[in-house]
């Protein structure tokens, strides 16, 4: 027989039977979805945990070698900036300081909020302004605000709205956009660095971070050796991106939590696709007696029922991608703060499951077509 031919029988074979194609799309594009969503909950909370690190675009960060992410900060002494801008291949190398307040809103209400404090010399790392102008940032109790998801939080400040932080007068002078948002809901400040220090309450060392900036991309071996031999780590940004990473995945329960859901969704396309799939076979093995009696071979028996499981898997990822996608763009409308995003690795993970589905199921239904002789078809 020629190949059209038996995928058009295959084909007809399949969507004749509404209920059981039905029943197997609805299967595997749930699992589909969960899956997708599961897994682009977990690229969202990843990207947003290293939002400072992207916006503030630093290619080297150095800290103390205990710190797992930009969070949870730990002070380095002052005297190591001065060591590290004397370090061969180090081009500029400025303070950033990262940590949280209390602000007083005009209404009374108070207000967590993350303050990170740029350098006051060159203010590397300074957001992009929508509203204000970056000098402003010098004026006496100078902050700009970040408009994102969090901004609301502070009752929406425009240009001179006044508040306080840990019972210091702040200012707003400007208000900027970043790449990334953050991941604890809280809403962001910056400052200067001697403002920061000045404003927050801080231990013996003030220094969160030391960024550097190397004249080359030879040169960042020798500054990641160099800072080494004085007891501290240097990063460059993908590889502090990457620490980040490794702390959520592997150091606390999101990652595995994460995985438990994707695994119990892959079970259940599995479980609800391959019953299906059985059922369908075993309703069809007449027909596909019927092809073997008049000349089907075995291979292309099998290859028809591939085209079915592969037919319906593909269809069932298509819809299940294009359901989440759906979701999550209309969770962002509602809900500023929802971080899940649809990434490539997502879509290549559901799709292998999707193709495992697929071969489990289609295995099922091949050892049964392939057991049936033709004579048993037309036996009474």
């Amino acid at each position: 027989m020629k190949w059209n031919g038996l995928f058009r029988i295959a084909y007809k074979l399949l969507v004749n039977d509404t209920a059981k194609f039905s029943a197997l799309l609805i299967g595997i594009t749930f699992a589909v979805f969960l899956m997708v969503q599961m897994t682009s909950m977990f690229a969202g909370i990843l990207d947003r945990s290293s939002a400072t690190v992207t916006n503030v675009g630093a290619s080297i960060w150095i800290m103390d070698p205990s710190v797992n992410t930009v969070a949870n900060t730990i002070p380095v002494p002052d005297y190591l900036l001065d060591g590290v801008r004397s370090i061969e291949g180090v081009k500029y190398a400025v303070p950033f300081y990262s940590g949280g307040g209390l602000a007083k809103l005009a209404d009374g209400t108070f207000q967590s909020v993350s303050i990170i404090g740029l350098d006051d010399t060159s203010l590397f790392g300074r957001p992009t302004l929508d509203k204000g102008n970056i000098d402003d940032i010098f004026a006496e109790n100078g902050f700009i605000v970040v408009q994102d998801a969090e901004y609301m939080k502070l009752n929406n400040p425009g240009i001179g709205t006044e508040f306080e932080i840990n019972d210091h007068r702040a200012v707003i002078v400007g208000i900027a956009k970043v790449a990334s948002n953050g991941l604890f809901g809280v809403p962001t400040l910056y400052t200067t660095y001697s403002r920061a220090i000045q404003y927050l309450p801080t231990a013996r060392f003030t220094l969160s971070y030391i960024l550097v900036e190397p004249k080359n991309k030879q040169a960042i071996p020798l500054i990641k050796y160099e800072v080494s031999r004085l007891g501290y780590l240097a990063l460059t940004k993908e590889e502090f991106v990457k620490r980040i990473a490794n702390f959520y995945k592997y150091q606390t329960g999101v990652g595995t939590n994460i995985l438990i859901m994707t695994i119990i969704s892959f079970i259940v396309g599995l479980s609800i696709s391959g019953q299906t799939f059985y059922t369908f076979i075993l309703e069809n093995l007449e027909r596909f007696g019927a092809l073997k009696a008049i000349g089907a071979k075995n291979n292309e028996l099998i290859a028809m029922i591939l085209f079915q499981a592969l037919f319906t898997a593909l269809t069932g990822y298509g819809l299940g991608v294009g359901l989440c996608a759906c979701l999550i763009t209309i969770a962002r409308l509602r809900l500023p703060d929802y971080a899940s995003v649809i990434t490539y690795t997502n879509l290549i993970i559901a799709f292998g499951m999707v193709l495992v589905i697929a071969g489990i199921s289609s295995y099922v239904g091949v050892r049964k077509v392939l057991r049936i002789e033709p004579f048993e078809i037309f036996r009474g």
